[in-house]
Parts: C-alpha cells; structure tokens; sequence
C-alpha cells in the first residue's frame, strides 16, 4: 500500500547558487500531481532528488514520515521513474532491455516473461520486440520506458516528461493509464510541459519558479482563486516574465524584413 511522499524544505545549491530553494509539498497516495515550471526553474533537479540520484544540500525526501536516504535501496525498490531523456542500451532488443530490467527488479522469469509480451503487445511493439533498440523511433524507445518502469507494479510513479515522440494514439492511453495509476493508489508525480494534459490528468499541480513553489493547489481551486479559465492562462500570470504575443508579432517583423 502505497504511503505520502515529502519533498520538506528540500533545496540544491551549486556553487553557492540555490537552484531549488526550500520546496516544500507533499504527494497523497491515489492522486496525481503535476509538477511544472519554465525550463531552468529546478524542476528537473527536484524530479532527481525524489527518486535519489542526486543528494540534497539541504531538507529531505520522506516517505511514509521516513527520510529516503535511512533505506535508499528499498524505496528505489518501490519507485517507477521514466526520466525526460532515454538512457536505454541500445545493442539490446526491446524484449532483452525489459528482461533485463525485469531481472534487476527481482521479478520470477515466468512471470516477467509473460509481462513483457503483455507490455509489447499493448505498445504495439511485439512485432519489433527482437530489433535492437538502437532502430526504434523516439516514441518507441519512450515506450519501453514507460513499459520498464511500470513493469514491478511500483508504489510510487515519477513521469518526467512522458508524451515525447509519441504518436496520438500513445498519448491518449498515456493519458488514461496516468489517471489509472492514480485510481489504482499509486503515488504520481507527472512533470510536464504540455499544460493541457496536466490539466485533465492531475488533480492537484505545483508550479515551480526560479526554484522556489509559487502555487500549491488543486486545478479547481487555482481557476477560482485566479478568476482564470485554465491551467495555462494561470501559468502564464504566475512564471512568465514576457509579452509572448508581442514576442511573437515581432519574430513575424524579422521574417518580413
């Protein structure tokens, strides 16, 4: 049963430089939570720390009123984590990549087995299961990582940019299994830049500004408080330092020079 994660004043200095500074929220067991913020805000560094590849300067991550650093290697245990880059080896076949995955995670061979062909046949990627990974498309390849990732039916479910280089059809049952998980109890994080998906997948969102939370709310509740009509109007309003139109009108200006 899956129990809240904390992110408690965690903060990330490099070079004397805070570029997560004292971000505090916590991820509820059954409700998915998107995490978003302009590119260099600290997004992806805090999305590093809560899966425990980097160590924080200063705060923690707990879960279940834990600290994740007590038992590194059990809570890694519980996590799914597709990161933002695919960092796959690519001599390996789709099936050999998910076997070995499988195997490190401690799953019995019969089992894995059967859920490998299972995950490829739903990915529309049995028929390419013996073709190195090095010949699959970026959607493909994004697809084996969602697959490796939920492969040990984890506790915890960590989306850093999920939809890159999927096909329609992907990103519509992408978008029914995030809302599944979060249904089935898990803990979800999605990350994401797509503000329209975060919008009808999460139930709550944290937005992330020159490292530091400026909005920690459900969607609802952030349209209300703002007098907004959507997700992207408030974020707008709330991390974006520029005319965007006017930028735009003025590139039409240079084009027309």
């Amino acid at each position: 049963m899956a129990q809240s994660l904390e992110a408690r004043n965690l903060t990330k200095r490099y070079s004397g430089l805070a570029v997560v500074d004292r971000v505090d929220f916590v991820l509820k067991p059954g409700e998915v939570t998107g995490y978003l913020g302009p590119n260099g805000s600290g997004k992806s560094t805090t999305v590093k720390m809560i899966t425990g590849l980097i160590e924080p300067s200063d705060g923690q991550v707990l879960y279940g009123g834990e600290s994740i650093s007590n038992d590194i290697v059990g809570y890694k245990r519980l996590l799914g984590y597709v990161p933002e880059e695919p960092f796959l080896y690519l001599h390996l076949s789709g099936a050999e990549y998910l076997e070995m995955v499988g195997q490190l995670r401690g799953i019995p061979q019969k089992k894995l087995e059967e859920k490998i062909a299972v995950f490829l046949r739903l990915f529309d990627l049995y028929s390419d299961r013996f073709s190195p990974l090095s010949a699959y498309s970026k959607g493909m390849k994004q697809k084996v990582l969602i697959a490796a990732a939920l492969l040990h039916d984890p506790q915890i479910v960590i989306l850093d940019e999920p939809f890159s280089g999927l096909d329609v059809n992907s990103v519509l049952v992408l978008k029914h299994l995030v809302q599944a998980l979060g249904e089935a109890g898990k803990v979800v994080l999605y990350s994401s830049h797509v503000l329209e998906v975060v919008e009808k997948v999460c139930a709550r969102v944290v937005i992330l500004n020159h490292g530091r939370v400026v909005a920690n709310e459900s969607v609802s509740g952030l349209r209300s408080l703002m007098h907004l009509p959507n997700l992207e109007a408030i974020f707008s309003q709330m991390v974006i330092e520029q005319d965007t139109s006017q930028i735009a009108a003025s590139m039409l200006d240079v084009m027309r020079m």
